[in-house]
């Protein structure tokens, strides 16, 4: 595949110097010009004042000028405009008005984590000591950003922008609502889902294993339980544990760990979803809130007011 990494997003947020207060604390590290780090991907997330959330950018990382030939070539044949600059194409989702740049950008490296040690029947991995969840004391830092879930209004037309024009590939469908679509080697990159309003529904950050995403999601709720929306959980789309919070401006985080990876893309079959399979594998129902966020009403009406 030549897109190789889902690089950054920059969302529009009401207050930007609260969300990132927010964010900071889910363990991202604050950077310059609104940006936030994560430890092996740099800057990931970037915060800039808007009336209301929304999705603003999304970049995409390449190999070479190539490959950015063939992104421009294919966002031509769809009738769209496209920018160029010396490394990167860009051009606006026609239907929920994000940009999106396709950027030259050097590949993700991840140090080699040792597996966690589990101890199961008849399989001892660790013994004379505690498990590495109870005794780790560190703050978790994400290790990267993993994927964007974004709602629109024309869900068979931002789905052909992603992957009719900038190239993402799909990996597993909910029937007629939603596309998993990756640029990486990651089960999805991006998430599309088909929504009354054009919204960024979360954003969601990589740890190392379940502990950690659970450690996290803790911390994070030490006196803010209002920040709980849905987990623990396992998905069977991507197959990844997952815990899901509410930053101040209404946009979902989620904390995951042990995503499908898809090395070759002849060796993996994409399936059509229905009903609770699309959403979970195990773990508590997810709230209604989950499915249709509080605010979608007010993004709604300011959406009208702005047309």
């Amino acid at each position: 595949m030549a897109l190789h990494r889902l690089s950054s997003v920059t969302i529009g947020v009401p207050d930007p110097a609260v969300t990132r207060d927010y964010y900071t604390e889910f363990g991202l590290t604050p950077r310059p010009d609104g940006w936030l780090a994560t430890r092996d991907g740099g800057d990931q997330l970037r915060l800039i004042r808007a009336p209301s959330r929304r999705l603003a950018e999304i970049v995409v990382g390449v190999d070479d000028f190539d490959d950015l030939d063939a992104v421009a070539a294919r966002l031509h044949k769809l009738g769209l405009p496209v920018e160029r600059t010396a490394d990167s194409v860009a051009g606006t989702e026609p239907v929920a008005n994000f940009r999106a740049v396709v950027r030259i950008s050097d590949r993700v490296t991840q140090p080699a984590t040792p597996a966690t040690p589990y101890n199961g029947p008849g399989r001892v991995e660790r013994s004379g000591t505690r498990a590495p969840g109870v005794l780790r004391e560190d703050p978790i830092r994400p290790r990267k950003l993993g994927h964007a879930v974004l709602g629109s209004v024309d869900y068979a037309a931002t789905r052909r922008f992603f992957v009719d024009g900038l190239g993402f590939q799909l990996s597993d469908e909910i029937e007629g609502e939603g596309a998993f679509l990756r640029c990486s080697t990651d089960h999805h990159n991006v998430l599309v889902l088909n929504a009354p309003v054009n919204f960024l529904h979360h954003t969601s950050w990589q740890l190392d294993d379940i502990d950690d995403v659970g450690r996290g999601a803790t911390a994070m709720l030490e006196g803010n339980p209002q920040r709980h929306v849905w987990g623990l959980g396992r998905h069977y789309a991507g197959s990844n544990f997952f815990w899901y919070l509410k930053d101040p401006a209404g946009n979902f985080s989620e904390y995951y760990s042990d995503m499908d990876s898809i090395i070759d893309d002849q060796l993996w079959t994409p399936e059509v979803f229905t009903g609770a399979q699309g959403l979970f594998s195990w773990g508590p129902p997810p709230p209604p809130s989950f499915l249709h966020p509080e605010d979608l009403a007010a993004l709604m009406t300011g959406a009208h007011h702005a047309g």
